[in-house]
């Protein structure tokens, strides 16, 4: 069967009258009951017969019409596909954080954005910062949010904002701890997390580096949120993203960011041939506005 046929077939099983079919169609009746004879007769079924003046539909025409409907059902939702892709009021979000934004910031504006289109759809992945560009390679993601996304040439850079490395500590381990700690007060720590991969982790060990600091490396990870687990539990200091440092206090344990401050960017990325949608481009927005918030940039 054609579209056309099954459009007729549909309108006629649906409103039971030729005339009710094609003023639904728009067309007229002649039209309707041109497509629906050529329909019969091309599967070689009776569809519907007329009792007492009026169409009564067949055993046939009730087991295709279950058929039908499955394709009506498919069209609604391409054609509701094809309005999200023209506004605001429908759409889908694909988006790959690194994991600290996803403990927090990231949870966060999402909830807060659906709040105001709740036909916004997400999905969400937590990825490492070397993840997240295969993610958009791949085109498993279409916006990334990270930490100074090295240049390439067929990706694109947003800044959102700017955030800090922050030592997170037992309190009774630097009991004299002031508005901000240097980097000096290191030296022969036990310390976790220092090998956590990309741009972060290069800036914190770089420095370590330039300083000549020596640290006691006592357990090595990839995730910040791990390293501030283990702070927590008493393995020993970290060195951590503001906002894992943030998600992670509790009665024993503090942060303090660094003098002078070690500071890396956040920033969106995606495909240069893929701009983000009108959707995606909103969230960031929001985004970018919650991170000021908790950045205490505004």
């Amino acid at each position: 069967m054609r579209f056309r046929q099954i459009e007729v077939f549909h309108a006629v099983y649906t409103t039971g009258s030729i005339s009710a079919a094609a003023r639904m169609l728009h067309v007229s009746q002649p039209s309707v009951s041109k497509v629906l004879q050529h329909t019969q007769q091309q599967m070689g079924l009776a569809l519907f017969r007329l009792v007492r003046g009026r169409l009564v539909a067949t055993d046939e025409a009730h087991a295709l019409f279950v058929e039908v409907s499955a394709v009506f059902e498919q069209l609604g939702s391409l054609q509701r596909t094809v309005g999200n892709l023209k506004n605001l009021s429908g759409g889908h979000v694909r988006l790959a954080v690194v994991p600290s934004l996803g403990l927090q910031l990231a949870p966060l504006a999402i909830t807060q954005f659906r709040k105001l289109h709740p036909e916004v759809t997400f999905d969400v992945q937590t990825l490492h910062h070397n993840e997240l560009f295969a993610a958009l390679y791949e085109r498993s993601c279409d916006i990334a949010i990270a930490y100074d996304a090295p240049t390439h040439p067929r990706m694109t850079r947003l800044d959102l904002g700017t955030a800090q490395l922050m030592l997170l500590f037992q309190r009774a381990s630097l009991p004299d701890a002031g508005d901000t700690v240097s980097l000096q007060r290191l030296e022969g720590r036990d310390m976790v997390g220092l090998t956590t991969g990309g741009p972060v982790g290069e800036l914190l060990n770089g420095e370590l580096r330039r300083l000549g600091i020596q640290v006691r490396e006592v357990v090595s990870n990839q995730t910040f949120y791990i390293a501030a687990a283990l702070t927590r539990c008493g393995a020993g200091m970290a060195v951590v993203d503001e906002f894992t440092a943030r998600a992670s206090v509790d009665a024993g344990t503090a942060f303090r960011p660094f003098s002078p401050a070690l500071r890396f960017k956040v920033q969106c990325v995606h495909l240069e041939d893929r701009p983000p949608s009108r959707a995606a481009g909103d969230f960031l927005s929001l985004f970018g506005r919650l991170l000021d918030e908790a950045l205490g940039t505004t």
